[in-house]
Formats: C-alpha cells, structure tokens, sequence
C-alpha cells in the first residue's frame, strides 16, 4: 500500500446555486490536485459533506471521480457509521475496484468504549477489505485511543492504516514508536503534518491541500527527506490559513478558498453555512500574504 503516501486530499463536494451537485467544479478539481502534485484523493469523507448526499448523488459522485481520474491517481472510499453492521453490509456490497482502500471513520454519536471500538473495527477487518482507521475525537466524541490503534494493527493486516486526528499529539508518537513495520500512520490534522511526518508518519489526509497542492505535497516530501528547514518555511506560511479554514468549521473555510481560486461556487448544503463575511475577508487576506510570499 506503499502508493498511499505523502499527500492525500479529502475531496469537497462542489455544489451550484441550486444545490444540486456541480460535476464540471468537481472535474476543475480533480484536476487541478492531480496537476499539482497530489499523491491520492479521498472521496465522499466528512469534508465532502456526504451525510447530506442521497445514495444517488453518491454513486454519481464516485462515478464521475473514477471517470475523471481515469486510473491517475490511486483512490480512497469513505464508508462509516455507527452502525457496525451496517458498515460491513455496505462494504461488503459495494464494488470498490477502482478503489485501494476505504477510509471509515470510528462509530459517532453511540460513544462506544475501547472494548466496543475494537470489535467495530474487528467486524470491518472481517470483510477482507483494505481498512483505513479514522479516529477524529472532535467530531465522533469517543477517542480510539493508542492501545486500541495498535491492538488492531497487530491482530489485522488489513487494518493497515489509521488517519489520526486526535487533539493530542502525543497519541500519534505513541503509534509511531509501537507499531508494527506494515502498518501506516497518516496525519488527520493539517497543522500536524510536518511534525508528524518528522516523527515518520507517511504523510497526511488533508483538507487545505486542495487549494495549496503543490505547497503541501512539496512539504512533505521535505519533511520525508529530512529537509527540515526547508520544510518549515512552507509549513510556517500555511499554519494560519490552515488555522482558518477551520474557524467556522469544516468545509466552509475551504470552499471560500477554492471559490476565490475560481475551481468551484461558494455553496453548502445545511446544516452547514458558508463562512461569515468576517472570517471570508480573513482568509481572502491570508491568501494574498501566501501569493506575495509564492512571488518573492
């Protein structure tokens, strides 16, 4: 799985003004991520804002990714819940060809303990998929704490990566320094992918890598080579638009810049708003600090 590495970028879903989905904003940035040096694109994750997807939009959307990638990229399918059997069910019953592994996010909402987590990804294992874990604290409101990441990365060769979110950066070392050779760690926070991938992480599943692809992925392969100063100067130029884009919460400060970079339209579908006029005009500054430094 050697190929899911560096950059990946959980993909937005582009809307029109009608809400419906706008696949010619898709198709600008698929694209425009590919040209630009990305590694792999995630499809249908929480940045995607698939929970207010229908079954139909979502299978249009996987349709149309897989057609405009056209094998260019390797792909990542998100499939989660927290309802374990339903999970497998829909894993076991979708056609995951063009896909190299599904990312699934740890049961939400149910507040599972360790014991109850292990089992969700046990059952998922169990499928004979290639598994990635997706602990996110933040959103799900349970942690999967390091002896559980590990604990499943010994036991199942299949659960061969975690995107690891949690607030904590300590939990992402304590991974690192235990797991086992075959299994991967991806940083699930923008702000920690350089320190992570330091600390010999394989990179990042990111959020503002799709409006800053070739910085990000440039970043990382310094940080892999150990070229930390250099690393750093990019890292140090992203850290407060980064910090942005996720004010108002996720993805509205990351549509904001892609409409000013004229790959899509400034539109969500609720519960989720754009970003306020406030932290719009923030972020459209950010960015022009990042153009001057680009031109320097």
């Amino acid at each position: 799985m050697s190929q899911l590495k560096g950059v990946g970028v959980a993909l937005v879903t582009p809307f029109n003004e009608d809400l419906s989905v706008d696949f010619d904003s898709l198709t600008r940035l698929i694209d425009y991520n590919i040209d630009n040096g990305t590694n792999f694109l995630v499809v249908l994750g929480t940045t995607a804002e698939a929970a207010t997807l229908s079954k139909e939009e979502k299978e249009k959307v996987v349709a149309h990714i897989t057609k405009i990638n056209n094998n260019r990229l390797p792909l990542v399918l998100g499939i989660g819940g927290n309802n374990t059997a339903e999970v497998v069910k829909k894993i076991e019953e979708t056609d995951l060809s063009d896909f190299d592994a599904v990312l699934s996010v740890s049961p939400y909402y149910n507040k599972p303990n360790q014991e109850g987590l292990y089992q969700h990804y046990k059952a998922l294992a169990e499928t004979g998929e290639k598994i990635i874990i997706y602990n996110v604290p933040g959103r799900t409101g349970q942690n999967v704490e390091a002896s559980t990441t590990l604990r499943l990365a010994n036991e199942f060769p299949n659960l061969f990566m975690v995107k690891e979110a949690a607030s904590n950066i300590l939990q992402y070392f304590d991974i690192l320094r235990q797991k086992p050779e075959h299994f991967s760690l991806m940083s699930g926070d923008d702000e920690y992918t350089l320190p992570v991938t330091l600390a010999g992480g394989d990179g990042v599943i990111s959020v503002i890598a799709q409006a800053y692809p070739k910085e990000f992925s440039t970043m990382v392969k310094l940080g892999i080579n150990r070229e930390v100063d250099e690393a750093y100067k990019i890292h140090n130029s992203l850290v407060e638009i980064t910090r942005l884009i996720f004010a108002e919460g996720n993805p509205c400060g990351i549509k904001t810049i892609l409409a000013e970079k004229g790959l899509i339209k400034n539109y969500l579908r609720l519960p989720l708003v754009p970003a306020s006029e406030g932290l719009q005009t923030k972020i459209k500054q950010e960015m022009e600090k990042i153009e001057a430094i680009s031109l320097a």
